[in-house]
């Protein structure tokens, strides 16, 4: 395992990879820590920037294959469905609709960042090359 291939990677690259890492690393957190508190509002608006990055920040990756119009692949329109959630969750969370919230952003982790992120491990791709090796 190496950051190398994502260190050496275009510009946007390394962002969007580092802030859906921390994403996730903090959604563990979230998830497992107790609700309601202090810090769970604090990691949790810094958990939404964090997602925000990661999705506007992919629209500046293009890919050479999975094109579905111009330059943008299926993967783009979770980077347009990911934003429009968090402000759901969020607006659940203000409006205290704690079961909405929660399921709401438990979906945008499991989305976003679970089977986003497994899809960015198949050969060929830079995340690939970080955890397996070239």
């Amino acid at each position: 395992m190496s950051l190398q291939p994502l260190l050496d990677a275009a510009a946007p690259v390394p962002l969007h990879a580092f802030a859906a890492m921390a994403g996730f690393a903090l959604g563990v957190v979230q998830l497992a820590a107790p609700k309601g508190t202090l810090s769970h509002r604090v990691f949790g608006w810094v958990w939404v920037a964090l997602l925000a990055v990661t999705a506007v920040s992919s629209f500046w990756i293009h890919g050479e294959s999975y094109r579905l119009w111009r330059e943008w692949s299926p993967i783009h329109l979770l980077s347009v469905f990911a934003p429009i959630m968090l402000v759901v969750g969020v607006v659940h969370a203000r409006r205290h609709r704690r079961r909405a919230h929660a399921i709401t952003m438990i979906c945008i982790f499991i989305g976003a960042l679970v089977i986003a992120g497994v899809f960015t491990l198949v050969p060929g791709r830079i995340m690939h090359s970080v955890v397996f090796g070239s």
